[in-house]
């Protein structure tokens, strides 16, 4: 007499639920780690656009003054581009790109305040401040900058005459 032998169980073929489980936690911790280091590198990199931005207004404003013979440009749009087909003049004068000019700019907003100090109806100072979209977020650090063409930044709010200036080089 012969013994049926039993049927022989095959296994399907794929992972194991154990193993995609374990696939699924390796790479949610390997994104826990790269995640906020990329944040802080996209801040980092947004902060220090801001601050080549700030140099690139203060050395458009000396030009303007130079150029136009008039003070301070009386805002950004002045030191941007002219429309297509339009010569730069004082009142466009493609200094500073259209980004820039627009007033945001690598997760910065960009507020310039003209200063008319002798009261002659023209501004002959100027203090720019550049303050992160979303602090915490886009960026860490608040800029300022006057007509003293010194870059001074504050990590508790918007910065002024009186914050930290930034260290050269």
């Amino acid at each position: 007499m012969r013994i049926p032998s039993r049927p022989r169980v095959r296994r399907a073929a794929g992972f194991s639920l154990i193993e995609l489980v374990l696939v699924v936690a390796i790479i949610l911790i390997i994104s826990a780690i790269a995640i906020p280091r990329f944040l802080s590198s996209k801040m980092r990199a947004n902060e220090t656009g801001a601050v080549s931005a700030l140099r690139s207004f203060t050395a458009a404003q000396v030009a303007y003054q130079t150029t136009y013979q008039q003070g301070v440009a009386p805002d950004l749009q002045s030191l941007g581009p002219p429309p297509p087909g339009d010569d730069p003049s004082a009142a466009r004068a493609n200094l500073i790109d259209s980004l820039l000019a627009s007033g945001v700019r690598s997760g910065y907003v960009f507020i310039y305040t003209p200063v008319d100090i002798n009261g002659d109806g023209t501004p002959d100072s100027y203090t720019l401040n550049a303050n992160p979209v979303s602090p915490g977020q886009t960026a860490q650090k608040f800029f300022y900058v006057d007509q003293s063409n010194l870059i001074r930044f504050s990590m508790d709010g918007p910065a002024g005459p009186t914050s930290s200036p930034i260290p050269s080089g």
